[in-house]
């Protein structure tokens, strides 16, 4: 076997599991070398099926290679290199071990070429992002993580399940495109679903992400949902309920990120929203479409993680979270500010950003589809993008009000890890070439037409303006959202309380009166097949004679007088 054969997560889970024995500068060493083996990795592995085993009776093909994983591949990598750069200060082991395994989790899943090695490394995955979640060790962080994992193997038993049936139905392990027109496929779209965050079970990502770290919300940002994209994009194209699906999480991160105070929380709403923009691009199912869904998860990836390190570096270096907390920041954190803004810019879709070459192949491939309704709901979801992530978040964490606080930008490190991510955004906007010539299909698609500048810079344009005007209504002030976790985080404890105040009493008098009848039946075995019960002592033979004999005479009875 080649070295270029070699599993490309293979490289970041050893290096996971080695970082614990290492002392610190080993350790940070070896969690930079690692993304960057990885990469050479992904580019190496030739196209086709590299690596496969036996497995009970199928071949698991553990490392298959083509346009689509490579892209994926690609950008995991570099998310972990750059990640690991910001995380440098970071001392806790644990986090950063995890976050190198999640991250092979997530290269893993893009170059499997069957269904069952998907689900071994989709659950690695759901692992390791969990310990990503508690790494913190606080109250808050054990219990979100708690639900986190929760919603996560649940989806992996989904998926099991699905994987399961679709393997009896058909008698392959491949992992192709299939149609969600049997049990088995839906469960599998469903598995695939709760990863990416779709409605009902939304909720799990912005209650578990803001409880990581600093820079533990920055690796959470960038594999789970956008692996999910990537299985999405390779089992399900042209998925018609995916459009719908698609509109929903666009609009539901919309509203909840307005509504929202805390800052990375504001993000984590985002990412529901951005991978709806991708789901709806999934369901289209066009070259143009596919194409679109695939480059916006790697542009969102990078500005998505720009954002929250800018937010991560607020966090590390004042302690606070909550928008009604700060402001004023570009005073002292003029790097952080500048890197934020432009993330802020790129996530809206600003010209000249890598979010305007990417999100707006997916509203084309709805226009060319003639999806009036979808173009329609995209470009106003465009324009709500600016007003929760591009405007919102800078404003009231930058500038708005004096809060009087003055701390410095953070550490080298973040601040080299965020200027690298600033520039990709800006760079893959200018210059959209080079991503273009790694999709999946050949792209004949020009972002920059006279129509497509002005119509964005309209939109940008007058929702900016509304901000400002309803500037009064935007002040964030301590505040709730209800969401549809309501009904299993609360709703169902209240009903079973009810029941138990309700019903309780006749409940308690039914269990005793069944464990009673269960005690006596126990007694009577015990009395009839012990040692001197009758059926368990020890008999004459000639007793055992006679009842034979008994019994064949009533058997003789029976068969010559029972009526025919």
């Amino acid at each position: 076997m080649s070295w270029t054969s070699l599993p490309p997560a293979l490289v970041l889970m050893l290096a996971g599991l080695l970082l614990p024995f290492l002392p610190r500068a080993a350790r940070q060493a070896v969690s930079l070398i690692a993304p960057l083996g990885a990469l050479g990795l992904v580019w190496a592995v030739p196209d086709g099926v590299s690596l496969s085993v036996p497995y009970l009776g199928y071949q698991l093909d553990l490392v298959e290679a083509d346009a689509l994983s490579r892209l994926f591949g690609t950008i995991f990598s570099l998310m972990a290199f750059v990640g690991c750069i910001f995380a440098l200060p970071q001392r806790n082991v644990l986090e950063l071990a995890a976050a190198l395994i999640y991250a092979g989790g997530a290269v893993g899943v893009a170059f499997a070429g069957d269904l069952v090695s998907v689900f071994i490394f989709w659950e690695l995955m759901a692992v390791a992002s969990t310990l990503v979640v508690w790494a913190p060790g606080t109250p808050e962080a054990r219990q979100a993580g708690l639900r986190y994992a929760f919603m996560h193997f649940l989806g992996g038993a989904v998926l099991m399940a699905g994987i399961a049936g679709h393997v009896a139905a058909t008698g392959s392990t491949e992992f192709a495109a299939m149609s969600a027109d049997t049990p088995a496929t839906i469960l599998i779209l469903v598995g695939f679903l709760i990863n990416a965050g779709a409605p009902p079970v939304s909720a799990w990502l912005p209650d578990a992400y803001p409880k990581a770290s600093w820079s533990g919300t920055v690796f959470l940002s960038a594999f789970t949902t956008k692996t999910a994209v990537y299985v999405l994009l390779r089992g399900f194209p042209g998925t018609e309920i995916l459009i719908w699906v698609g509109l929903y999480m666009v609009f539901y991160g919309i509203v909840y990120a307005l509504l929202e105070n805390n800052m990375r929380r504001i993000l984590a709403y985002s990412i529901i929203n951005q991978v709806g923009f991708m789901v709806v691009g999934i369901g289209i199912g066009t070259e143009v479409a596919l194409n679109g869904a695939a480059a916006h998860a790697f542009a969102h990836i990078i500005y998505k993680a720009l954002l929250l390190m800018s937010a991560g570096s607020v966090l590390y270096m004042t302690g606070l979270r909550k928008c009604t907390d700060l402001g004023g920041l570009f005073r002292t954190m003029p790097i952080t500010t500048v890197c934020g803004t432009i993330g802020a810019l790129a996530i809206s879709a600003f010209p000249w950003t890598s979010g305007f070459v990417t999100k707006s192949m997916i509203t084309q491939g709805a226009a060319d589809q003639h999806l009036l309704w979808a173009w329609m709901l995209l470009q106003a979801a465009s324009a709500g993008v600016f007003l929760h992530a591009g405007i919102k978040f800078p404003w009231f964490v930058f500038f708005q009000r004096d809060s009087g606080l003055r701390p410095k930008d953070p550490p080298w490190p973040m601040r080299a890890a965020m200027i690298v991510f600033a520039i990709l955004c800006v760079g893959i906007g200018l210059m959209p070439g080079p991503l273009y010539a790694i999709l999946p299909y050949p792209v004949d698609y020009e972002a920059y037409t006279g129509a497509h500048v002005i119509t964005q810079l309209q939109l940008l344009l007058f929702s900016g303006l509304a901000f400002f005007m309803l500037l009064p209504l935007m002040k964030r002030t301590e505040t709730i959202t209800l969401d549809l976790d309501w009904f299993w985080r609360v709703g169902a404890p209240r009903l079973g309380e009810i029941l138990r105040e309700s019903v309780g009493g006749q409940w308690t008098l039914l269990v005793a009166g069944f464990r009673r009848w269960i005690e006596r039946v126990m007694a009577w075995t015990a009395r009839t097949h012990s040692l001197q019960g009758a059926l368990g002592r020890t008999w004459p033979i000639s007793a055992s004679a006679v009842m034979v004999a008994l019994f064949l005479l009533v058997y003789l009875m029976l068969f010559y007088l029972w009526p025919a």
